[in-house]
Order: structure tokens, then sequence, then C-alpha cells
């Protein structure tokens, strides 16, 4: 008879495993995730796009650096970062040295939480929580602000806009920008993170503009007022970051938790979402890092998203 202590034990050493495979193994296993979007007039030919959300920089990511350096080997027509580029209040040189070749593409950005404010040590069982009282990071479920964010590490964040703006890359932070790519007129409307209730989606409502080939939606969290607000204001494609696709999942079922109000289903990858009697394209990337204090991803490899936009059929 196998004693009493062999199950337990067995767990333990499995659960040790599956530890060490997320925070040694997984968590660099750098991957590109490739889709195509239908959303350009007839007769175009296809835009390459690189999103990249959710770097979370630390110092001495050097596998991580490299990684995003090459990424620029890729050719894209135009970037669009979906931010938290920082996890590490150092980190500002070394981001803008690993985005180095890429900022030299056309390119838009916003920011998320993490851009603003240094990370902070949490419980997991904090994402499980809100995940069940529907109140994530200054969003309260009925709609309502929670308490502001106090004593936080402050990051340069200034430093990293400087960087992106002096490249050339178009801030979006709850404004349009423009780029002008292959002859086509790209419109981008972005907001700043829903997630810390800084976003102000009255001061760029209103839809694409008659004069543009496409329009993009962008914003870090993808929260359903967000997403709803896009949607109905018709635009094709929105982008966002935010939820790592759960960082921590289970085979075959999936991720635990989003962060945010958007449902497990559409944590990560290419969806569809409705809202006021329209439909848009949703991307949501999973980003290529994690926050300096939860270094682990399982089931979740950290990625970059090339989108192929397409002609409409």
């Amino acid at each position: 008879m196998r004693p009493l202590y062999a199950v337990p034990l067995g767990i333990a050493a499995t659960g040790a495993a599956c530890v060490a495979y997320a925070a040694g193994v997984e968590v660099r296993s750098f991957r590109l995730r490739r889709v195509t979007v239908p959303v350009l007039p007839s007769g175009t030919r296809p835009l390459r796009v690189l999103q990249l959300s959710d770097i979370h920089m630390v110092n001495g990511q050097r596998k991580k650096q490299q990684w995003l350096r090459d990424l620029a080997g890729l050719k894209p027509d135009f970037v669009v970062n979906t931010g938290d580029n920082l996890s590490d209040p150092e980190a500002v040189p070394q981001t803008l040295d690993a985005l180095g070749p890429l900022l030299d593409y056309p390119g838009v950005y916003v920011f998320g939480s993490n851009d603003y404010y240094g990370p902070v040590p949490k419980s997991p069982t904090r994402y499980l929580g809100a995940m069940l009282t529907g109140d994530h990071g200054l969003n309260r479920s009925d709609g309502s602000a929670r308490r502001g964010t106090f004593g936080a590490v402050h990051n340069p964040w200034t430093d990293l806009r400087d960087g992106f703006d002096s490249a050339g890359w178009v801030d979006l932070t709850n404004t349009r920008g423009r780029l002008k790519v292959e002859g086509l007129e790209l419109e981008f409307t972005g907001l700043d993170d829903p997630h810390i209730r800084r976003d102000r989606y009255s001061e760029v409502e209103g839809g694409p503009s008659e004069d543009a080939d496409v329009s993009i939606g962008v914003v870090h969290a993808p929260y359903l007022r967000a997403l709803d607000a896009f949607t109905a204001d018709r635009y094709p494609l929105i982008l966002a970051g935010h939820t790592h696709g759960g960082q921590l999942c289970i085979p075959f079922y999936g991720a635990l938790v989003t962060n945010c109000d958007l449902d497990r289903k559409r944590v990560k990858g290419l969806s569809r979402h409705s809202a006021g009697g329209h439909r848009a394209y949703l991307h949501v990337s999973a980003g290529c890092g994690t926050n300096r204090y939860t270094p682990v991803r399982f089931a979740c490899p950290p990625e970059a998203t090339l989108l192929t936009l397409t002609p409409r059929a």
C-alpha cells in the first residue's frame, strides 16, 4: 500500500514544478500572435500592424529587450503601443533602448496605470476577489469610483512620453491622432486608462471622421464602458491590453481573471464586441511582461501581435 504521505508529497512536487516552469521558462518564452482583420476599404493593399502591450520593463531583462529589438525585423507598417511599459521607475532608458528600432516606424500609443505608478506587492487572491465583487482598479461594479491612488510610487512617465514623442509616435491620451501610411488616412481615437478612471470619452466622442480610410479605437484596459462607446460610435476595430491574457491560466479551461469587467472568453486575442446596434472587432493583447512582484506565467506565454488589416469583404 502506498504511504499516506506520498500523495501530498506528489502534489507538492507537481506544484513546485509548475511554479518553476511558470517563473523560469514560460515567462521568457516570447511569442508572436498573428491575426487578420478585414477593416480596410476595398481595393487597398493589406497593412501590417505590430501591437505591443504590457511590457512591464524591469532593469536587467536583457532577453526581453533583445526580443523587442528583433521585432523591428517584421517591418510593420506602423506600431500601436497599448500601455503598461514600466514595472520599474528606473527602467525608462532600457525601455526606450529596447523599442529603439521600432521607434523608426510610425506609431501611436496610450498609457496604462503602471506607466504612471510603480508596482506594489499584491495578494493573488485580490484579483479573484475583484472578479467576485466586480470592483476592479478604481472602478466599482455599480459604475461609481473607488478611492484614488495614495502613497504610490510615481514613475517618470513624462520621460517615456517625451521619448515616444521625439520619435514621432502619436500620443492618444484622450484625444485623436492620424498617420498616413501607404497613401491611406489612418485615424486613431485613444483613451487614457479606464482602470484608474482616467478615460474621458466625452472629449473624443463623435465616431470616425468622414475623410479617414479607417478609424481605430485604442485603450489600455478593455473595460466595457470604453468598448461600448467605441462600438456604438461605429469604430470597426478596437485595440487593448491590460489583461495579461489571465497570466496564470488552467489548460483546457483558460483564464481565471481578466482584471477588468471583460468576460474571460475574450481575455486575449481577436473577438467581436456589440453595442448600440453595431459590431466592432476587438483585439486584446496578452502582453509580453508581468508585474515585477509576480514574474510568472502559466499556459499564457508573453506575446506581441502582428495584425494584418485587409479589405472588407
